[in-house]
Order: C-alpha cells, then sequence, then structure tokens
C-alpha cells in the first residue's frame, strides 16, 4: 500500500504541476503576451478562457480513459494519461506568443490546453482506483486521500517554480522566457513518474472482473442509464471544491497582483503556504472520515465554506500577507474537509464495472462547473474600488449548491467497496 499510494501521489502530482502551471501563467503573463490588442483586465479574461478550456476537456478524458479503465484495466490508464499530459504541457512552453505567430498563438495555446485537460481527466480516476481497490477496507478514506495529496504537491511545485523564477529575472526576461521553463519541466517529471509507476500492479477488483467476463461493454452506455442521476449529484456535490481552489490559487491570485497591486512574490507565498496547510491537513481529514463516514464531513465542509468565503474576501481585500493566509487557509481547510474524503467516496458510489467511468465523469463535470467558471465569473463581477462582494456572494452560493447535492447522497462507510471475497487479503 505505502508503494502504490506513493505511486498515485507522485503521478497527480505531476499532472496536477502541468495543470497548475499553466493557471500560474494565466494569472501573471498569457494575457499580454497572447491576447496584446486586450485591455489588461480583458486579456486576463481571454487567458482564464483558454485556462477554462481544460476544464471543459476534463470530462471527455474522463469519459476516454474511463472506458479504458472499465474495460482493460486501470493502470494502462495512469500510463496514457501521464504521457498525454506531460506532452501538451512541454508544447505549452515552446508556443511562440502572438507578436510572431498572431492569431495563431492563441488557438495553438487553446489546442494545448485542451490536451492537458483530456489527460487529467483520466489521471484521478486510474489513480484513486488504484489506490482504493486495494487498500483495507477500514482505512480506504486514508490511503485514498495520497492522490488527493498530489494535487497540493503539484501545485507548491508548479509555484515555487514560479516564484523561484519571478524573484531570480526581471519582468522583461520573465515574460521573454522566464515563463516558459516550469513547462519545460514537465517533461522530465512526466519520466520520472512513468519510472515510478511501471511496477504497480493490477487491482484484484478488475482482474476478477476480467476473469469472470463480467466488464462492461460500453461503461458509458451503462452510467448513462443507470447512474445518470447519481453522475449529476456528484458533479454539483463537488463543484464547490474546484470553485474554492481555484478562487484562491487562480483568481485572488490575478485579483491581488493586478488591482490591489502587491507584489508577484508576496501573493504566491501567501498562497502557497496556505496550500501547503491544506496538503498537511489531508490524511488527518481522511483519517477522520474513516471513522465518523464520507458524507458527515462533506456536509461540514461545504457548510464552513458556505460562512468563510465573505470573511476571505474581506481578508483578501485588506492586502496584507497575514490577513490574505488566514482567509486562503480557512477556505481550503474547509474544501480539504470534502475532499480529503472523496477520493473513497465517489469510487463507493459505483459498482466496479462502471467505477472508473461513473466517479471519473461525476468528479471532473464538477470541474466545468467550479473550476472552469470561477475565474471568470470572479475577474468579471470583481469590479468597484471596494471588497469584491460578488465574489464572495457566487463562492457562497456554490457552496450551498453542494451541499444539497451532499444531502441527497447516500453514506457509504459501511459498505464495501466489492464482495467481500474479492477483497484484498489486508482488508479481511
Amino acid at each position: 500500500m505505502v508503494r502504490l499510494a506513493a505511486a498515485s501521489l507522485a503521478g497527480t502530482a505531476i499532472e496536477f504541476y502541468d495543470f497548475f502551471v499553466y493557471g500560474t501563467a494565466a494569472a501573471l503573463v498569457l494575457g499580454p503576451l497572447f491576447f496584446p490588442t486586450f485591455s489588461p483586465v480583458a486579456g486576463t479574461l481571454a487567458a482564464f478562457g483558454t485556462f477554462a478550456v481544460g476544464f471543459v476537456a476534463r470530462p471527455l478524458g474522463s469519459v476516454l480513459f474511463g472506458h479504458v479503465g472499465d474495460r482493460y484495466g486501470r493502470r494502462p490508464v495512469m500510463f496514457a494519461s501521464l504521457v498525454l499530459t506531460g506532452a501538451a504541457t512541454v508544447a505549452v512552453g515552446c508556443v511562440p506568443s502572438y507578436a510572431t505567430l498572431g492569431v495563431t498563438a492563441p488557438v495553438l495555446l487553446l489546442v494545448l490546453r485542451f490536451l492537458q485537460g483530456l489527460g487529467l481527466g483520466g489521471e484521478w480516476g486510474g489513480a484513486v482506483l488504484l489506490t482504493v481497490e486495494h487498500a483495507p477496507v477500514r482505512r480506504r478514506a486514508l490511503w485514498a486521500s495520497f492522490p488527493q495529496v498530489g494535487p497540493a504537491v503539484g501545485f507548491l511545485l508548479a509555484n515555487g517554480v514560479m516564484l523561484g523564477l519571478s524573484a531570480g529575472l526581471s519582468d522583461a526576461q520573465f515574460r521573454e522566457w522566464g515563463w516558459r521553463v516550469p513547462f519545460w519541466g514537465a517533461g522530465l517529471l512526466a519520466a520520472g513518474g512513468l519510472l515510478l509507476r511501471s511496477s504497480l500492479t493490477e487491482t484484484p477488483q478488475f482482474r476478477e472482473l476480467a476473469e469472470s467476463g463480467r466488464r462492461a461493454s460500453a461503461p458509458l452506455v451503462e452510467v448513462a442509464r443507470g447512474h445518470w442521476r447519481l453522475v449529476l449529484l456528484t458533479a454539483g456535490a463537488l463543484a464547490v471544491g474546484y470553485a474554492i481552489f481555484y478562487a484562491v490559487s487562480t483568481w485572488a491570485l490575478a485579483y491581488g497582483t493586478e488591482r490591489l497591486g502587491v507584489s508577484r512574490t508576496v501573493m504566491l507565498v501567501c498562497i502557497m503556504a496556505a496550500v501547503a496547510v491544506k496538503g498537511v491537513m489531508t490524511p488527518f481529514a481522511a483519517m477522520l472520515g474513516d471513522r465518523v463516514g464520507r458524507r458527515p464531513m462533506c456536509l461540514a465542509g461545504c457548510a464552513a465554506a458556505a460562512l468563510w468565503m465573505f470573511p476571505m474576501v474581506a481578508l483578501l481585500h485588506t492586502g496584507r500577507p497575514l490577513l490574505m493566509f488566514l482567509g486562503f487557509t480557512g477556505a481550503l481547510l474547509a474544501f480539504i474537509t470534502m475532499f480529503a474524503v472523496v477520493a473513497a467516496y465517489l469510487p463507493e458510489l459505483y459498482e466496479p464495472r462502471v467505477r472508473c467511468t461513473g466517479a471519473a465523469v461525476g468528479y471532473n463535470l464538477a470541474g466545468v462547473v467550479g473550476g472552469a467558471l470561477t475565474p471568470m465569473v470572479a475577474t468579471a463581477s470583481a469590479g468597484g474600488s471596494g471588497p469584491p462582494w460578488g465574489v464572495a456572494a457566487y463562492l457562497t452560493a456554490i457552496a450551498l449548491l453542494s451541499l444539497g447535492c451532499f444531502a441527497l447522497l447516500p453514506e457509504t462507510l459501511p459498505r464495501p467497496v466489492a464482495d467481500p471475497a474479492l477483497e484484498p487479503a489486508a482488508a479481511r
């Protein structure tokens, strides 16, 4: 389990590094480089538009890789998704700016961002299921939380590289070539991830399905016919997590640097410190979820998020590093109260034959609602000189929507992932 958890964590960290480094670049430099004819606000919105395309692609990736995972195994998904995301990320770092290619430059950016999202849409399902379906029943949320730590590691790695380049280079150097370096580094990370995953074995549940001939022939069709309500509920339930994370990690970065005049370095440090706290607390929240259940943790996280969005925006608007850090940390702790147990919760809601497709589609559809739209909606509604209360109202509304969806989902803690006979020996 330690080896599996480490490989899953490393893989999600690498793929989310690829995804997050684009979000940071969109907030800092992509607007003027690829949309120079726009006003500063319009350029940022356009850059966030290309950022959003990655989220639109993620459900498509979950359908494509979910089919592979349910038909051919969880293991192949972990390799193919990592190769696709890594290659697309390296290519982003090679795209010339608008000044060189004209309108072709943002079009290429859009296509590569789509491919990034396609790969990441498959990564989560493969990594989580490989861990969940090997894990002991009573510690399933704990072991499944390690892939959920991966996004925090990837974010810290992406922004740490950006921070080092931002601090060590002049503005002109950073805009000319410095921002490309983190994208080029994705190739080395992807190669390391593939090496780490090369020794992983297929899960017992999938092996049994394959041997008994009970694999789904058309997983997406089965999910659409028999689990469509569950997919919509899980997408709505998880939307708040995406909204919170990308409001903190992407929109707040742009708002702080452009509207408040806070230095890029200070904003990155505040956000990274809050994400580090989130990463450290993830396994502890998961252990609590193994004791009290998945649903109570998710309901508590949604309620906390709804109560904290207005204070978070007020603390951000002060522009003071410590207060901004406290605002971000409170929001991310509410987020991780939910998402620490989600990696165990979603697979438990679906039967094994369509689990890779169902869980991944629900998880990634939530990204369209909560992740793709949040930076754009927040940027557009943050006008005026006072605190951006419209952003707080938007985030609170999503938290209440997710609270209602979680309230309609069942608890899964007592129910095993599959028949007891199919569980690993350590689970019995």
